[in-house]
């Protein structure tokens, strides 16, 4: 199996926060991150994709993390989930548009299921709005259950979903 160091986060939103585009959002959560002692590494280019369930909704505008983090797993998904709802998160319904969203994608590899986390995220490899903007950054990632390259993951994916997920200019 291939060795995992890195740690990943997926971030999106497809609706303004302050007046703010959702890339702008998300620049300032990293920026936030990085303020609470988390690393940047790099980040992949923004990516925009239709709103699912419901297309008639704001595009989502999604991208890529790779950090560095002392943190454990856990306490690292609560400062992602506290930064959400500095930037405006409301959980109301399941998949409803939002100002932002972090997910912890892969933590080192680890796999393991909680009450409150499961590594690797559980629908990761089956999201085109997550796997291209991964591919980006981590052309080499695995994923750490199926050990199956990221590129195969992507060529499992449907083939719709792919082309409707398109890099910001």
């Amino acid at each position: 199996m291939a060795e995992h160091a890195s740690i990943y986060i997926a971030l999106g939103g497809n609706l303004p926060f302050e007046g703010g585009v959702p890339q702008a959002t998300q620049c300032k959560a990293l920026q936030s991150l990085r303020d609470a002692g988390i690393s940047i590494v790099q980040q992949s280019s923004f990516w925009t994709s239709p709103a699912w369930p419901d297309p008639s909704k704001p595009d989502y505008v999604n991208a890529m993390a790779e950090i560095a983090s002392p943190l454990p797993a856990e306490a690292l998904l609560g400062l992602l989930l506290e930064t959400e709802e500095v930037y405006g998160r409301e959980r109301q319904q399941r998949w409803d548009s939002r100002t932002l969203d972090l997910d912890l994608v892969d933590y080192r590899g680890r796999v393991s299921t909680s009450d409150n986390l499961t590594l690797p995220h559980p629908r990761a490899h089956e999201r085109a709005f997550v796997l291209l903007p991964l591919a980006e950054i981590a052309p080499d990632w695995c994923h750490p259950v199926s050990n199956t390259p990221i590129g195969t993951l992507i060529g499992l994916l449907d083939p719709r979903d792919v082309a409707q997920t398109h890099k910001l200019a």
